[in-house]
């Protein structure tokens, strides 16, 4: 279709040869503190020698764009097509089209791994043109020139397009992802209302299932509301994050070429209201428009008779069009539409949510994947490593998982019941469990401010009024995968598990796995199973928790290794995650394994407690 251009040097191209080489497999630790990344001069991204006079690139679109539009993208007149051709949607509000290759320490320190555009810049989404299976083999020949002298080819492809409230750009491209080079630029496309209220979801604030928080997303500064029960209405409170709130100590993505402009955050609460009561609410302003009618229904209070709840780890996102993103979680949309069907009293998600990690506009993509869900049903969160961990950023862990975000995108859009601000541990009632959720990220020693907190935590519950205590977080204290993971921790951790907590979920590593009743490695008790085969736990003879590891909401699967612990009872690589019934007498744990024909697979197991609880002194 076209050629590169001769102006690429023999220095850059080996410089490019070398980073494409060195993506195919990653340092065995990622340090970026003593980069020379910063210094390194923007090159302009060159544009193909192509002569050919027949290319023509077209949109089916002038726009402005609908909240979430489908735009065909069309090249005609090609005359050798190749599978080095690709379309990128770029944000307009930041393309400026020049290639840094030795950007690809900055992609690289995300974890993904994969070929991508290397570009200062950075495509919202893209595909390649083979994607149109005709493309390639020239299904579609057209007449150009003099009596039909020349046979041309084309090929088209749609993107999916959700609203990010700034313009967007497609751009063609040859010479595939190492080393592009533009061929052809579109019109600019606007949103038809880039003020328009999106993507709300909802959290708990507190145990009294009698408030709801709402969240949403908007380019407005303007006064915004929430209407609900048939009337009345709640007045927003508005934030937002700017570029110098993310990390310092050591730039990336979320500071360079994956900074987007958020715009503004709008929180709104909905009070005295009555636990599990259906409520109807829209919000928004007559100025910036109204979302559609949504429904939820609140939770049972802290101490009720029962509930049921969704809980999983490392869930991401995919694109519903089948496009390109620079990190891509391949199992996100089976699960989150299988949860859409689910009727609970709420979701708590552990830990790795978006993995945007950098790459600001996909944290837009997220919110509007799991806007049928969080919209109708509590949110609930836990901070994951790629949320929260970068280095010399105070994390825990010095890895640069988040891409430089620091946990600022995590807080500023998911509003969770915390202790401050970065200090993202709590604890909510909802019936008869108690859910304890901390931070794996910060430190959690039996030296530090989260470990008293939670030892507070843990000593406080009334176990007449919930019996249960699950705990949380999203790095896990067991798991095959990653042995002594955090095994520093046990010594002054696991007393306190066996002191008071009946089940511990975790997320992190990408499968489901069960342990028995497990204290510093050794099983306490095993299960019994009851005639229908599924696991009983009896909390009147054991004296420690359960582990769980459910990983499994949508992150490319992790195979276990061949040999295991004696405390790891089951281990299964799905997509998935755990659904939790429980009331003051039983707690039921199923995990739903999806596979591609939508078959079912559960895995259960009881814990009976007596009515009137254990002790957590």
């Amino acid at each position: 279709m076209a050629q590169l251009s001769s102006g690429i040097s023999l220095g850059l191209a080996v410089v490019l040869l070398s980073l494409v080489s060195s993506l195919q497999a990653p340092p065995a630790r990622l340090d970026h503190r003593n980069s020379a990344f910063g210094s390194i001069t923007r090159r302009t991204l060159l544009e193909c020698r192509d002569p050919n006079p027949y290319l023509n690139f077209t949109l089916d679109t002038a726009g402005p764009l609908a909240n979430v539009q489908t735009v065909v993208a069309t090249v005609s007149g090609v005359l050798q097509p190749s599978a080095s051709d690709w379309i990128g949607v770029f944000s307009s509000a930041t393309h400026n089209y020049s290639d840094c290759p030795a950007k690809a320490v900055l992609y690289s320190q995300t974890g993904d791994i994969a070929s991508l555009p290397l570009l200062c810049d950075y495509p919202l989404k893209f595909k390649f043109l083979s994607s149109d299976p005709g493309y390639l083999i020239c299904s579609n020949k057209t007449c150009a020139g003099k009596q039909c002298a020349v046979k041309t080819c084309s090929g088209s492809v749609s993107f999916r397009l959700i609203n990010i409230r700034t313009d967007v750009t497609f751009v063609l491209f040859s010479g595939g992802l190492a080393v592009p080079c533009i061929l052809k630029v579109s019109q600019t496309l606007p949103f038809a209302a880039p003020n328009f209220p999106l993507y709300g979801h909802l959290s708990l604030e507190d145990s009294s299932g009698t408030s709801m928080v709402l969240a949403w997303v908007s380019r407005s500064f303007d006064i915004h509301y929430v209407e609900f029960d048939h009337g009345r209405k709640s007045m927003d409170e508005v934030t937002s994050f700017q570029i110098g709130d993310l990390c310092d100590a050591v730039p990336g993505p979320a500071k360079d070429f994956g900074w987007h402009d958020p715009g503004f955050i709008h929180i709104a609460r909905m009070q005295n209201l009555r636990p599990g009561t259906r409520y109807s609410y829209r919000y928004g302003s007559d100025n910036s428009g109204w979302s559609n009618l949504k429904t939820f229904t609140t939770p049972p209070a802290g101490g009720a008779y029962g509930t049921k709840f969704l809980i999983f780890g490392d869930m991401g996102k995919a694109e519903r069009d089948g496009s390109l993103e620079h990190y891509i979680q391949p199992g996100a949309l089976q699960v989150i539409d299988a949860m859409a069907n689910e009727a609970v009293d709420a979701i708590f998600h552990i830990g790795d949510l978006s993995y945007a990690t950098g790459f600001l506009a996909e944290w837009d993509h997220f919110l509007e994947m799991i806007e049928p869900v969080a919209s109708k049903t509590a949110y609930m969160t836990a901070i994951g490593n790629h949320e929260r961990d970068y280095p010399g950023s105070g994390s825990m862990y010095s890895t640069p998982d988040s891409g430089g975000e620091c946990g600022v995108p995590y807080r500023s859009y998911f509003r969770m019941p915390v202790q401050d601000i970065d200090k993202p541990w709590y604890s909510i009632a909802i019936g008869p469990v108690h859910f304890t959720v901390i931070s794996t990220e910060h430190d959690w020693s039996s030296t530090s401010e989260q470990y008293a907190w939670m030892k507070s935590d843990l000593e406080s519950v009334d176990r007449f009024s919930t019996p249960w205590i699950v705990f949380t977080g999203h790095r896990p204290m067991y798991s095959t995968q990653l042995p002594g993971i955090i095994s520093k921790l046990l010594p002054g951790v696991d007393p306190k598990f066996v002191a008071a907590v009946d089940l511990a979920v975790w997320g992190h590593v990408h499968n489901y796995e069960r342990t028995c009743a497990v204290f510093q490695g050794r099983c306490l008790q095993h299960p019994i199973k009851d005639l229908a085969g599924v696991d009983f736990f009896d909390t009147t003879i054991y004296s420690a928790p359960v582990h769980a590891v459910v990983g499994m909401a949508g992150f490319s699967l992790d195979d276990f290794p061949r040999n295991f612990s004696s405390w790891s009872l089951i281990r299964r690589s799905a997509f998935g995650y755990a659904r939790v019934t429980a009331d003051k007498t039983k707690l039921l744990f199923e995990v739903d394994e999806l596979h591609s024909w939508f078959l079912h697979v559960t895995y259960v197991f009881f814990i009976p407690v007596h009515y009137n609880g254990r002790n957590s002194s």
